[in-house]
């Protein structure tokens, strides 16, 4: 599904290629939910300890940054340009990516096992894991702050790029910067671990989210005359907030299961991911357009060396003041999300014996 969605149909009827496309990418992202939902969902019950789900959550963001790094750099590497003459070699980047992209998911499959007592648990139906859902304190906070993070993520990553070329000047050496935030977030991954530890994660959360505020704003008050050293700064600090995103709202997640355990008998970890995914998806699906709606508002240009002032603005808001705000709408998540590092250890403690006392019976 991937290697099809970089298929070049042998037609120019724009109806006809506008239905392959949606159809490629429904398909392609319908095949990607039913890997990754249930993928993701294995955290809570490979460990149930507070602070080993966010070491898990550590190296797996950091093969997925060192894979968001990969698919930057070496796709334009056997593309070249994205010309009409290299069609062949776009389909074929898909072929190769979509094959190497399978192997470590047969071998996550192939190398993984679930805990015996989680799996031997009968199933709740649909509605029983709604109703539990809606009753989990925990889980809705958790997905607020999951919700408000990654959709600000989503428009400072689909904004940046216009950032840099408009209001900077710096197009040529996007590459540059973007490698300089990726390659952060990756180094620093472990001091968000060491910080959730000394603390717990949500006040590891709400720094790393004011931080990363505070340098998305204070980037867009740059101009020109800046340079490329001070935009690379940035773009370094920005990385530090970057790799908060990664693992903080993903470890958080897991520790909302056991809440859930402990009221309900059952463990309902698919449909809490399947939720987040959906609630991600739907976040995305509103956000991205509104944003670039307002872009063509300003009255922006497709391609144009320059912009109008009207474009510049907008582009400017949309790169920083508008993600900051998420972010500010998630820290408030976070400053009332109900489980601390001492409350999920007596959550565990409590189903512990729980569990003792049936076994006794």
């Amino acid at each position: 599904m991937f290697a099809m969605m970089w298929y070049r149909p042998v037609t120019e009827n724009q109806v006809w290629l506008c239905a392959y496309y949606a159809i490629a990418y429904f398909l392609f992202d319908t095949s990607y939910t039913l890997v990754s939902m249930p993928y993701s969902a294995l955290t809570p019950e490979l460990t149930q300890d507070y602070d080993e789900r966010t070491s898990l959550t550590s190296y797996r963001m950091a093969f997925s940054i060192i894979g968001s790094l990969i698919a930057f750099i070496v796709p334009l590497m056997m593309i070249g340009s994205m010309r009409p003459e290299n069609t062949g070699r776009v389909f074929t980047m898909g072929i190769v990516f979509g094959a190497v992209c399978a192997l470590p998911l047969l071998l996550t499959f192939f190398g993984t096992r679930e805990r015996p007592e989680y799996a031997a648990q009968s199933q709740p139906d649909l509605r029983q894991s709604l109703r539990a859902v809606w009753k989990n304190r925990p889980f809705l906070f958790a997905a607020g702050i999951f919700l408000f993070t990654w959709t600000a993520a989503d428009i400072i990553q689909a904004f940046l790029l216009y950032f840099l070329k408009y209001r900077m000047n710096l197009e040529s050496q996007s590459d540059v910067i973007l490698g300089a935030i990726f390659i952060t977030a990756l180094l620093v991954l472990p001091f968000w671990g060491w910080v959730s530890r000394k603390t717990d994660k949500r006040k590891a959360y709400i720094a790393g989210m004011l931080f990363l505020s505070v340098i998305m704003v204070a980037l867009t008050f740059l101009g020109p005359s800046a340079g490329m050293p001070v935009v690379l700064f940035m773009a370094v600090l920005a990385g530090i907030g970057v790799s908060a995103i990664h693992v903080l709202t993903w470890a958080i997640i897991p520790d909302a299961v056991e809440v859930d355990e402990l009221a309900t008998g059952h463990r309902h970890e698919g449909i809490f991911y399947s939720l987040v995914s959906l609630f991600k998806k739907v976040a995305s699906s509103i956000a991205i357009p509104l944003t670039l709606l307002v872009l063509d508002w300003s009255g922006y240009v497709s391609n144009a060396a320059t912009q109008k002032p009207t474009t510049i603005l907008a582009i400017r808001v949309l790169t920083g003041p508008v993600p900051a705000l998420l972010l500010l709408a998630g820290i408030v998540f976070a400053f009332f999300y109900p489980l601390s590092r001492a409350g999920h250890a007596q959550t565990r403690q409590e189903i512990a014996a729980r569990n003792l006392a049936n076994q006794d019976h």
